[in-house]
């Protein structure tokens, strides 16, 4: 036999301790942020929530998407939609896709007696990275708590209660930001209040609905702020709730918890949505890691199964136009004369004189499409509704709140009058943008959760006004 031939050192590979080290590490935190510490991090945040409800006797609302992981659903009241995006630094916005309107008559019906007692809610949020606090017992805080839903308030309490002085000012957490941040945010608000009014809403019935001007607080586990407010009469109190602890360092020191563990569950939940979490929590915790995503993946087939049924939102001041969720079940029902389905393949729809499916893909994709279809959409109500002006139209896409709104959307602007009534002859006018935006807020105040992308709404103005 022949000697054995053997690689020479140089030839051989060795991984850096570096590399090793940084691989353990990796390893380690993918494990510390499991679904199942995920989960149990909820719900220990969400004891801390109903603390905080407890405390103030305060009904809670959940600011999407996250919020709704910390309330169980016989506790939740509502739901807000306000995008940390909107407080980021040097993009202080008050959105018109999400005005929130929702949430006056809601403040008010919660709030105890009218006239007798002050009327308030807790919005509830959390953050898996916040910005810090100034003070040495930091803590963290999304910029939706900390700005952007700040900023919403000094909006509504100018427009609506304009003598009102005392309230116009930007309420802020305290010792949170830099002065020269909160002087550029209040340079804002008067721009804001003006483009509100020019969206034509009826500020005398919003100003019915919420009754008196936001005071603002704060809750987190460093601090209640401030402490006195529930005393007064005066004032709507709107409680923003952090619902999560401050993790020094990673969450591998901190036993499994994880900070702000509900945040961006399109990349860990495997599907799970939080009615289904609060619907089936002994047994999620009862199972192991491994076998969760199966689990989670029958959960949700059940779930979906049971809101089959689920109906359509009519969009005021129009008495026939409706918003919802591709659905074969509400879709096919019969009860609309018309249906537009924004995702549904043309070939289906083929030889139904009632019915256009517009074949649209999905995400940027789907709005590039509406572009392209919106003719389609424009020849086919034209033509449907000229006839019979009374026919119900049902517009729907695979989530019920983009590219639906956005056909939508160009439908109003094309063939309704102010008063929410159908006129061929509007399809003539000339089309800017402060008209869509004005029509856009009919869609934003009927349907609190629809949320059209920047694509979308890109793509119905592009139509609309080429």
């Amino acid at each position: 036999m022949g000697s054995a031939s053997f690689p020479t050192l140089d030839a051989l590979h060795f991984p850096s301790a570096q590399q090793s080290i940084s691989q353990t590490l990796s390893s380690l935190r993918r494990s510390a942020l499991s679904v199942s510490n995920r989960l149990q991090s909820i719900e220990a945040d969400a004891e801390f929530v109903r603390e905080a409800a407890d405390h103030y006797g305060l009904p809670l609302v959940a600011n999407e998407r996250c919020g709704s992981w910390y309330i169980s659903p016989d506790a939740k009241t509502g739901s807000a939609y306000f995008k940390s995006t909107d407080g980021h630094t040097g993009q202080w916005d008050f959105s018109f896709r999400r005005l929130n309107l929702q949430l006056l008559p809601l403040a008010r019906e919660h709030g105890g007696l009218v006239d007798s007692v002050s009327h308030r809610c807790v919005i509830v949020d959390s953050t898996r990275r916040g910005k810090r606090t100034l003070t040495p017992k930091s803590t963290v805080m999304p910029d939706a708590l900390s700005k952007t839903i700040p900023i919403w308030c000094a909006v509504i309490n100018r427009a609506l209660f304009p003598t009102q002085t005392d309230f116009h000012p930007v309420q802020l957490p305290p010792n949170f930001l830099g002065e020269s941040e909160e002087s550029q945010i209040e340079t804002r608000i008067d721009g804001f209040v003006s483009s509100l009014k020019g969206l034509k809403l009826d500020l005398d019935q919003l100003r019915q609905q919420l009754g008196k001007p936001i005071r603002v607080a704060w809750a987190n586990r460093t601090y209640f702020y401030p402490t006195d407010l529930s005393k007064n009469d005066a004032y709507i109190l709107f409680v923003l709730c952090s619902a999560s602890k401050r993790v020094h360092g990673a969450e591998m020191s901190e036993g499994g918890y994880i900070q702000g563990a509900g945040d961006d569950s399109e990349g860990w939940a495997h599907g799970l949505t939080p009615p289904i979490f609060w619907a089936n929590q002994a047994v999620l915790k009862q199972t192991p890691e491994e076998d969760l995503p199966n689990l989670i993946a029958e959960l949700v087939k059940q779930y979906q199964q049971r809101s089959d049924g689920q109906g359509a939102t009519r969009v005021s001041p129009t008495q026939n136009l409706f918003l919802g969720q591709t659905n074969a079940a509400v879709n096919d029902s019969g009860q609309y004369d018309l249906v537009i389905d924004c995702n549904g393949s043309s070939a289906a729809a083929e030889g139904n004189k009632k019915r256009l499916n517009l074949g649209c893909g999905s995400l940027k994709l789907g709005s590039r499409d509406l572009r392209k279809a919106l003719d389609k959409v424009k020849e086919f109500v034209s033509a449907q509704l000229e006839a019979d002006t009374s026919r119900s139209l049902l517009v729907t896409c695979e989530t019920g709140k983009d590219l639906s709104a956005g056909a939508l959307l160009a439908i109003i602007c094309l063939f309704y009058k102010d008063d929410g009534t159908f006129d061929i002859s509007q399809s003539k006018n000339l089309i800017g943008k402060q008209f869509i935006r004005q029509r856009l807020a009919w869609i934003v105040s009927s349907k609190h959760d629809v949320n059209p992308s920047r694509s979308t709404l890109q793509s119905v103005n592009a139509f609309l006004m080429s």
